[in-house]
């Protein structure tokens, strides 16, 4: 069987060359013994007729060398290679039949041999060749008896990429899966078979085609799907209560003969679940903005801020500043973009923003054209504990960033800002609004354009929900949600950081940018369609377990304060709010009067953030 492997893996073409030498000779032999009667004059016939029969059977090698035959692979091979063989089989017989008419037009006998031979060898050949795809099946198939018991499987597509996985999992012994069916909602594929498995229905019969077929695994395999349909899908494989892997399209891992089966199947994330549709950027607005230009990022080796750096490197800075206090993940994204764009120019600088000598140093150096402003401190209730380090690099690191970026005639500064921002019930959503505070009061004092832009939570970022929630599930549990009823916005990275980019293309100074981000998702009902998705059952396979609101953490999230308006711009998911009220003298006030408390306790603090930004309202819990 070690032959057959080797041939079904393309190797040994040497086997079929050596074959298609001696088999024609065998058969055309054998046909002329058979035919030739009576069987005396045997020897007369091969005598006069040998070298036509050593030239008959020395063309197919020749021929199928010529057209490159040896080279297909005939496990795999497509239809347009197997009317390949056929054809240039067909033609040898052909030919071979017309040669002998012309040159022995008077010997009935042997033209009539010539013509039998002709088909038998036409046969043989594309025998051959077919039979070595089903023993090589057949070879993998007892390969796989070898591993566990292949799970009963269902799968949710019947185009391109499920044919691949069907493919793959006929051929590739190390992947074992038991096809039970398909689902796809094009009426004209119902009942149809591809590669052996049978289209059994649309959306609308997967919970009644899983429990009556006892499935044991799901997998989604729709490379061409929009954002709503694929959400949808995914929320009725849910309910079955089985285990939901997606195949990687091919844009996302090209399938290779021979690669890793595990790294082409992914597990169901959040964002497939988020009734989303692609971004749209008005890619020459932004390149306006990014190409040719110094562009600086803080905090770049924060999740949004090194995909900040990732999605302005697409347009050709002239050169890409990182800055950053925390040099581990600083490092790995300096590695990452540095393999992936080596012609680019990409400078990494560790230094902190509240140090505005060294932003002043950098500045001076440097030269952006637009800063990036993507530095602080986010997690919610660390800050609580610790509110004069959120003012410290928050409130002050902004402020710091924004006078030197001012001073040293940078074009237009974009501070990140945050949902929290609004209405504040923790330190660190008072500290974002006083940078919002920040960004407008310099507007009004120098030619840089200062913007802000506000988003919610990133998906995957890091404190992100998500992963905890999945470690929790690989873990067994318990999951834990902080209240039944929490509800947050989610973004990807990517859409925050292309929408950002977005935003900034679109400023003219003074604007607090907000960005649509859909309906708001119940963090229970999220965490639920995960533990489901991962084939077990909430609150019987996994415990949900409710642990109360964190220090400085509210119910839900808002986009806009109550006081602001709502413009709208170029772009459907961007808007921009009403700028907020105040002089120059009155930062410089707030700023003074926060000074003073930088090193009192925590309770001191807040109660000075509470004087300093009247839309903070103490959550009373801590």
């Amino acid at each position: 069987m070690n032959i057959i492997a080797q041939l079904g893996k393309g190797r040994k073409r040497w086997v079929f060359a050596a074959l298609d030498v001696i088999l024609p000779f065998l058969v055309i032999l054998v046909v002329d013994l058979i035919g030739v009667s009576p069987i005396s004059e045997i020897g007369q016939f091969l005598a006069e007729h040998w070298y036509v029969i050593l030239i008959q059977g020395a063309v197919y090698p020749i021929v199928f060398l010529i057209f490159r035959i040896y080279r297909i692979n005939w496990v795999f091979c497509n239809a347009w290679e197997c009317v390949r063989l056929i054809a240039v089989s067909g033609g040898c017989a052909v030919g071979g039949f017309f040669a002998a008419v012309i040159f022995f037009p008077g010997d009935h006998l042997f033209l009539k041999l010539t013509l039998s031979s002709g088909i038998i060898v036409f046969g043989c050949l594309i025998g051959s060749r077919l039979l070595l795809g089903i023993l090589y099946k057949i070879m993998v198939e007892r390969q796989k008896e070898q591993y566990n018991r292949p799970k009963r499987t269902l799968v949710i597509g019947a185009g391109s990429l499920a044919v691949i996985l069907l493919r793959d999992n006929s051929y590739n012994e190390r992947i074992n899966y038991k096809i039970v069916g398909l689902i796809d909602d094009d009426p004209a594929k119902l009942h149809q078979k591809i590669h052996g498995a049978t289209v059994l229905g649309g959306r609308d019969d997967i919970e009644r085609i899983v429990k009556e077929n006892h499935i044991e695994l799901i997998i989604f395999a729709i490379s061409t799907i929009d954002q709503k349909n694929k959400s949808e899908l995914l929320s009725i494989c849910s309910k079955t209560r089985r285990r939901v892997l997606i195949l990687k399209g091919v844009e996302e891992s090209l399938v290779k003969e021979g690669g890793a089966p595990d790294k082409l199947l992914r597990n169901v994330e959040i964002e497939d679940l988020l009734e989303r549709e692609p971004i749209r950027l008005n890619n020459s607005l932004i390149g306006e903005e990014l190409t040719g230009k110094v562009v600086l990022v803080t905090g770049g080796g924060g999740s949004i801020g090194s995909e900040l750096c990732r999605q302005i490197l697409r347009f050709n800075p002239a050169h890409l500043i990182i800055l950053d206090i925390y040099e581990n993940t600083t490092y790995e994204v300096q590695n990452e973009l540095e393999e992936k764009y080596p012609d680019q120019k990409i400078t990494v600088l560790i230094g902190s923003v509240r140090e505005k000598a060294r932003i002043d140093e950098i500045m001076e150096q440097y030269k952006p054209w637009i800063v990036f402003h993507a530095a602080a401190h986010k997690h919610v209730p660390l800050m609580e504990y610790s509110p004069a380090e959120a003012i410290k690099n928050n409130v002050f690191g902004t402020y710091n960033t924004a006078r030197s970026a001012a001073e040293h005639g940078v074009r237009r500064f974009v501070m990140i800002s945050t949902d929290k921002a609004v209405n504040p019930t923790n330190v660190m959503g008072a500290s974002k609004r006083l940078c919002e505070m920040v960004v407008q009061t310099m507007q009004k004092c120098s030619d840089t354009e200062f913007v802000a832009v506000r988003f919610g939570n990133v998906l995957g970022s890091h404190g992100s929900v998500i992963p905890r929630f999945r470690k929790q599930i690989e873990q067994g549990g318990p999951v834990t949600v902080t209240h039944p009823d929490i509800t947050r916005f989610f973004m990807t990275i990517p859409e925050a950081a292309q929408l950002v980019l977005q935003a900034a293309s679109y400023a003219k100074g003074g604007e607090i940018f907000v960005l649509n981000m859909g309906k708001p998702v119940r963090i229970c009902d999220l965490a639920k369609k995960m533990i489901s998705l991962s084939g077990l059952r909430p609150d019987e396979d996994i415990k949900i377990v409710f642990t109360g609101l964190r220090p400085g953490e509210k119910l839900y999230e808002e986009l806009l304060m109550d006081e602001e308006g709502l413009t709208k711009t170029a772009h459907s998911k961007i808007f921009i709010g009403r700028q907020i009220d105040i002089t120059e003298e009155e930062l410089k006030e707030k700023l003074a009067k926060l000074e003073t408390v930088l090193h009192a306790d925590p309770e001191t603090v807040k109660n000075m953030m509470e004087e300093v930004v009247p839309t903070y309202k103490r959550n009373r819990q801590d």
